[in-house]
């Protein structure tokens, strides 16, 4: 008799339900959130059959926590089911829109039961790529994080300092760079910047690591730094420049935490053996290279085909047909780290591979937007990347990217 089992997860409890083939409830428990709630679950589970020749299936409504962990360290199949879609079903079940946990539970685990092929099991990736995937996310969140306060940051100084904002504008990086925040930390306020000399102008730049240059950059804030701009009321400037310092803070540690983020996601992802595959594409580098990774996996059953894996990144379009309407569409349900990452890396290629530009200047000629023609270039390296994992070979210009000879091309005409 074969089993199914759902888990209504929450924060310090879940309830569990176990039907059989027909739809029959087997057993029911809740559970806590614990060593002693897991061990509740798999005792519940070996009552029905469960055995490491038959594990039973779970689906849940999330991908992530230490019970889903704990789960796919068994090796047991565990499906991570959209809540929008455990909604639709709970619908079949009942009428009057009542809710349970319970009832949660149960439609979690009939929807195995009936569409188990419908839904995506995790995958059984490796614990070197899991590890990638932590810290390229959290690099990606802190990158996310740096950029808002940077953005805050910046409109306050528009506010009350825009001659500091006029100063730092030529130096590559903005706000992002060392020097820029060092300068802001030391003189907060247009008053405080402009009665800075040049001796403590050239320690502000050595402080910040500048080592080359030294002379010109000083006197070229000096002046800057100088030049009459609106102000504030006296007391009032102080204030925001009190304010700016507070924000300050918090956009050094967001630049701290990308930056460490960044660094141990690279070190990590090199001893992955894809990741020689992954950085031979032009436009990825180690550490795009890992948030690749850390969105797709190592597990080699995870994509049944290329179109799979592009239909995943949102590079393939929707199409929409009913009666005389049919729409081809953007396709908005997708991962959207991977999405943000492969923008990135189709940019990026377009510099680095002479095929990837062609076939860009391509579709732009045929009248795509530069979106639109950027999407479709990401959607052609994405399937290169799946040849290549799937292989084990490494990227190649010509394969990627074949240019007929000049006698075919005579003969088309």
């Amino acid at each position: 008799m074969k089993a199914f089992c759902g888990i209504d997860w929450a924060s310090d409890h879940h309830d569990v339900a176990l039907v059989d083939g027909d739809g029959k409830l087997l057993g029911r428990a809740r559970i806590g959130d614990d060593a002693a709630g897991l061990q509740q679950l798999l005792d519940l589970l070996a009552e029905h059959g469960d055995n490491p020749g038959d594990q039973i299936p779970v689906a849940i409504e999330t991908s992530r926590g230490l019970l889903v962990a704990c789960l796919r360290s068994t090796g047991r199949p565990v499906y991570a089911v959209n809540p929008m879609a455990a909604a639709r079903y709970r619908e079949r079940h009942t009428v009057s829109r009542k809710k349970s946990d319970h009832l949660d539970a149960m439609v979690l685990a009939n929807i195995l039961r009936t569409d188990a092929d419908a839904h995506r099991q995790l995958p059984a990736d490796s614990e070197l790529a899991q590890a990638v995937a932590v810290l390229a996310r959290a690099q990606q969140d802190a990158v996310w994080d740096r950029t808002r306060a940077g953005n805050k940051l910046r409109s306050h100084l528009r506010e009350y300092f825009p001659g500091y904002l006029a100063a730092v504008q030529p130096i590559t990086g903005g706000l992002n760079v060392p020097l820029a925040r060092t300068l802001l930390a030391a003189a907060p306020t247009p008053r405080q910047a402009a009665r800075l000399s040049r001796i403590q102008l050239k320690a502000v730049l050595k402080r910040a690591g500048r080592q080359r240059g030294i002379e010109a950059e000083v006197e070229r804030l000096h002046a800057m730094l100088r030049v009459p701009q609106m102000r504030q009321l006296p007391l009032v400037e102080t204030a925001m420049g009190r304010q700016a310092l507070a924000l300050l803070g918090k956009f050094e540690a967001a630049c701290a935490a990308a930056d460490s983020l960044a660094e141990a996601s690279v070190e990590l992802f090199e001893q992955h053996p894809d990741a020689a595959v992954i950085t031979s594409f032009p436009g990825l580098g180690a550490l795009s290279g890992a948030r690749v990774l850390a969105e797709i996996g190592d597990e080699r059953s995870r994509f049944a085909d290329a179109k799979a894996l592009k239909a995943y990144a949102g590079s393939a379009p929707v199409t929409r047909a009913s009666g005389k309407s049919h729409t081809v569409m953007v396709r908005r349900v997708k991962n959207q780290r991977l999405a943000a990452v492969g923008y990135v890396w189709a940019f990026a290629s377009l510099t680095a591979s002479p095929g990837a530009r062609a076939h860009y200047d391509r579709r732009r000629k045929t009248g795509d937007r530069h979106t639109s023609a950027q999407r479709n270039l990401y959607n052609r390296l994405l399937g290169c990347l799946h040849h290549c994992l799937a292989n084990g070979t490494p990227y190649s210009e010509t394969t990627a990217f074949p240019t007929a000879p000049k006698l075919e091309l005579s003969r088309c005409f």
